[in-house]
């Protein structure tokens, strides 16, 4: 446990989290400080200003405008007590500094930014004049780099997770390909010597209705073993027509169902649909879509399949009215692994996805489902595909 928290991972992350939150505490402890030798500069030019309106001598005139030249950076703006600019200003636009209401707003921009600095003008009667003035560009830049840094590194972050994720998946799929191989791989030897002896049951005077029933079942094997091949490799796609194949399928499935359960197929008027698509795969996910929507019926009700042939696409959904699934189960069920069932091992929906969306370039989602009243399963295949 200690080893798995603790990892290299664990570790630069870590690194990162310090590093990113010295450099906040850092670069708020530089602008503090530079906020505050800031305004040191503002009361030492405004000093300076009232030194020059009440002495004639030069060598204090020097000092003072030496001082008025050195703020090139820090932008004053002098008030009287009632925040009225009175032309007095420093380090503005000055193709603005003209307009009153430029002025009007540098205040109470400034105003939100600093405590203005008071200075008595004259004791009897009193006046006073406040002196606003705003950050620096240095001040400005070193409070906005944290901002800016986070952004950087959140984006990294960002990239990263999308790259692991990127890479998770592609891992993923190779491992349900290499299963999927692997499978028809191992299928292939024992259906050939099955093939063999149900040849040779063929010939014993007797067998022919074992001999016949074993056929189907290695014909389905052999079914199953060549739609597992295909996972992995890219299917040819052929046109066919999907009524057809969606009544092959429904078929198959009825003759395995119970009695009480009822199937439904609405086609379009024109009874033939063509479309794009790989045969056996797309088989395959009608097949997992109906005996998902079996399971769900425990037994008795109804299974609706619906066609509909529109201007760009073909629409494709499987009714049932089962006991449905839950909020929480719906962003789940195509993932590897996830079932409700007692037995499986939650492939069926996860391939069915894979099928539908990498090899014909179409969609299979939820489309509607009600814990209780059932639920719809929707394919959308595209007619042109690129």
């Amino acid at each position: 446990m200690f080893t798995q928290l603790f990892n290299w991972r664990t570790l630069l992350a870590a690194i990162a989290i310090a590093i990113v939150t010295g450099t906040v505490f850092y670069s708020q402890f530089l602008s503090d400080k530079i906020a505050t030798e800031e305004r040191n500069k503002v009361n030492v030019w405004v000093q300076s200003l009232k030194t020059r309106a009440s002495t004639n001598d030069q060598s204090a005139l020097n000092l003072t405008n030496t001082i008025a030249n050195d703020n090139t950076s820090i932008p004053i703006i002098a008030t009287d007590e009632q925040d009225n600019p009175l032309g007095e200003s420093l380090n503005l636009d000055s193709n603005k500094i003209k307009d009153k209401d430029y002025l009007v707003e540098k205040v109470a921009e400034f105003k939100s930014e600093h405590a203005p600095i008071l200075v008595e003008i004259s004791a009897s009667p009193k006046i006073i004049n406040k002196y606003y003035y705003g950050n620096s560009s240095l001040l400005k830049e070193i409070r906005y780099y944290p901002i800016v840094q986070l952004f950087i590194v959140a984006l990294f972050i960002i990239s990263i997770l999308i790259t692991i994720s990127v890479r998770n998946k592609s891992t993923q799929n190779q491992v349900w390909a290499g299963m999927a191989k692997e499978t028809a791989h191992q299928l292939g030897t024992p259906l050939s010597s099955l093939e063999g002896w149900v040849e040779m049951l063929k010939e014993i005077p007797g067998n022919e209705k074992i001999a016949h029933e074993m056929v189907k079942d290695v014909d389905r094997l052999r079914l199953v073993s060549d739609r597992f091949g295909k996972i992995g490799s890219i299917p040819k796609l052929e046109m066919m027509d999907i009524v057809a194949q969606v009544e092959n399928m429904t078929a198959y499935i009825k003759r395995r169902s119970p009695d009480k359960i009822s199937f439904t197929i609405t086609a379009p008027e024109e009874k033939t649909v063509p479309a794009m698509i790989n045969a056996p795969l797309f088989d395959w996910v009608i097949e997992n879509l109906l005996k998902n929507a079996l399971d769900a019926l425990d037994g008795k009700g109804n299974i609706d399949i619906k066609i509909k042939n529109e201007k760009t696409e073909i629409i494709l959904d499987v009714k049932d009215s089962g006991k449905g699934i839950s909020k929480q189960n719906i962003a789940r069920v195509f993932k590897p692994g996830f079932t409700t069932k007692k037995r499986g091992w939650g492939l069926g929906l996860s391939l069915s996805k894979r099928i539908i969306e990498q090899y014909h370039k179409g969609s299979l989602s939820v489309k509607n489902s009600e814990p209780g009243k059932g639920t719809t399963f929707r394919i959308v295949l595209k007619k042109s595909i690129v």
